[in-house]
């Protein structure tokens, strides 16, 4: 048989994550060590992996149920390479060496599990549910894999510099910035997640870093009725 199909053959790097193409991750696993991703990422794999669910290790029940919640994952171990995607997003791996970022929860696929995270609040971001209330810092040493829809737009943030970044297409930020969240209009309909006005909310960014953001927005415009 012959097709361009078939030139689409597995990599051969050893890099613990890699890209087998923009929308598709490999992850070669030793044995020695694990992987955590989201559950269901799982699309093929070629080796003896084990999955299993992936419950937080310390806190209390109530604690730990809700960090599992924020980030549904599963423990991925054993030998072998195995091949994660999710509704064939662009992935990117981001090497993190004592730094610390700060991602919406929705675009996490993969993580070493040597790596930290936390919930960090966004200031007035309890006025409307979602919007801030998943935003998690990663710190440690290890490889973190973003989701986004579509070639994602690094803004640069300086000292002095305000940028902003539609509340529904913000993937992540530096984690030394400063972040508010506000309604790009003062139409009371904009109180509402999605309203009248022809733009909702927006987050804020003041300091030292960049902002990553995505050519999609979670929820499209809508024009809700008045009433």
């Amino acid at each position: 048989m012959q097709s361009p199909l078939l030139a689409h053959t597995a990599g051969t790097s050893t890099d613990r994550f890699g890209l087998q193409n923009p929308q598709l991750l490999r992850v070669v696993l030793d044995g020695t060590s694990e992987v955590l991703a989201r559950s269901g990422a799982m699309v093929a794999h070629v080796g003896r992996i084990a999955y299993a669910a992936w419950t937080p290790p310390s806190g209390n029940r109530r604690s730990r149920r809700r960090e599992a919640d924020v980030l549904d994952l599963m423990h991925c171990s054993g030998t072998g390479t195995a091949y994660l995607a999710n509704l064939a997003q662009h992935l990117h791996v981001l090497a993190l060496n004592g730094e610390k970022m700060v991602i919406t929860n929705t675009y996490v696929l993969a993580l070493d599990a040597t790596l930290n995270w936390h919930a960090v609040a966004v200031e007035n971001g309890d006025r409307i549910a979602g919007v801030g209330s998943r935003a998690l810092e990663f710190s440690g040493t290890g490889s973190l894999v973003l989701m986004t829809s579509g070639r994602p737009l690094v803004l640069p943030v300086e000292p002095g510099q305000y940028v902003y970044g539609d509340a529904d297409a913000v993937v992540g930020w530096s984690s030394g910035l400063e972040v508010q969240l506000q309604a790009q209009s003062s139409n009371t309909e904009a109180w509402r997640r999605r309203g009248t006005a022809t733009e909702g909310w927006e987050l804020s960014f003041t300091g030292q870093g960049y902002v990553i953001v995505q050519p999609n927005e979670l929820l499209p415009p809508q024009r809700v009725p008045r009433g």
